[in-house]
């Protein structure tokens, strides 16, 4: 047997414990495919979120991000205001040695299997091109490059979204949405990072960046010299800023990062910064303003999600704006109800996912 695909519905297995609709398992021998799909919910509509292809250690890692991320897209999702639910891919593997046409083609192919339930995008190590050639094999793929209808590479409204974050997060924390004077600290300038600091120079702030990818590094540097390095990431963490933006991999908040952190603010482009439950909670007793990562960081998705309507980028530029005025909602119901802005926002999206996916136990006649 060259092809496996087997799908985990709600009621069987690890499906049930993360409380996932559908967990499936997809793997073609012959082009090296190995993927995991994870759609958390289809509340608001078919669960759209990206696919990353990384170098997991063990199938089990592999399993852990994609619940995770999954869903984490589906309250995203539900925040951005999209009729949209949440899921995420895997792609288990190098993508600098492994990635190929045939590995794609197939996984074009699986995802097409799905009947629509999933909508495919960018991710870690994944790009645009990627997705024109996983849509060779399926219509459900979003993030494809502009001479395909697609809308490019998604960071660019990435990074304006969790910079009207830190706009908001500002005037909370400070009575203003200025952030020239305002010392941030980066870390990882990869796509959404490097993006980040060119808003936040623009701004008038100071930006100490690390990432662990010299070249990374060099391509900030050449273009703004001015930009200060820090050795690493626990450098990083303990300098003095007022707002760290982590925008590299998910688990960036764990608690030995919290009790170093000297910075007022948290608000960056990462996936999942929570290393565990609990730390919404540590960061609000220490005083840390924490902007939800799955509300700041939907203008990517906000962005793919625009090609289902056709790509206007004036439009997707438009919705991701509102990302401030959300994460300003958040940190008010967070105030008055005394909880973390983590809890306030869960809280949020669930109410909508509830509210809005009710409407489709309502029988219309066609």
């Amino acid at each position: 047997m060259t092809n496996v695909f087997a799908t985990a519905q709600k009621g069987a297995g690890v499906a049930v414990s993360a409380g996932h609709e559908q967990v499936t398992f997809c793997q073609d021998i012959q082009s090296g495919l190995h993927a995991i799909v994870a759609i958390y919910s289809t509340a608001l509509g078919p669960a759209l979120g990206g696919t990353r292809f990384y170098p997991y250690g063990t199938e089990d890692d592999a399993l852990a991000d994609v619940l995770n991320l999954a869903r984490a897209m589906a309250y995203k999702n539900a925040l951005a205001g999209l009729d949209l639910g949440g899921g995420k891919a895997v792609i288990i593997g190098d993508p600098d040695t492994d990635k190929s046409e045939p590995l794609l083609r197939a996984y074009g192919r699986y995802v097409n299997a799905l009947g629509g339930r999933y909508i495919t995008a960018c991710d870690v190590g994944t790009y645009s091109e990627d997705m024109d050639v996983v849509a060779r094999e399926c219509p459900y793929v979003t993030g494809r490059t502009i001479p395909h209808g697609g809308a490019g590479d998604s960071s660019l409204l990435t990074a304006f979204g969790v910079f009207q974050g830190m706009r908001a997060a500002a005037e909370h924390a400070w009575g203003a949405t200025a952030l020239r004077g305002r010392r941030v600290g980066v870390e990882g300038v990869g796509k959404v990072g490097h993006r980040l600091v060119e808003q936040l120079i623009e701004a008038g702030a100071d930006v100490v960046i690390c990432d662990v990818s010299e070249q990374a590094l060099d391509r900030v540097r050449a273009r703004h010299p001015g930009v200060a390095v820090a050795a690493g990431r626990s450098e990083l963490i303990r300098e003095q800023v007022d707002i760290y933006a982590p925008c590299a991999l998910g688990g960036a908040l764990d608690d030995d990062t919290v009790a170093s952190l000297r910075a007022k603010i948290v608000c960056g482009g990462a996936n999942n910064q929570l290393a565990h439950a609990g730390i919404e909670k540590q960061l609000a007793d220490t005083g840390i303003l924490y902007a939800p990562d799955y509300v700041v960081n939907a203008g990517g998705v906000i962005q793919v999600a625009d090609e289902l309507e056709g790509f206007n980028l004036d439009r997707a530029r438009a919705k991701a704006g509102q990302i401030f005025g959300t994460t300003k909602k958040i940190f008010a119901i967070a105030d008055d109800e005394g909880v973390p802005p983590a809890v306030a926002a869960d809280r949020l999206a669930e109410r909508r996912m509830s509210e809005v996916g009710r409407l489709r136990g309502i029988w219309l006649r066609s």
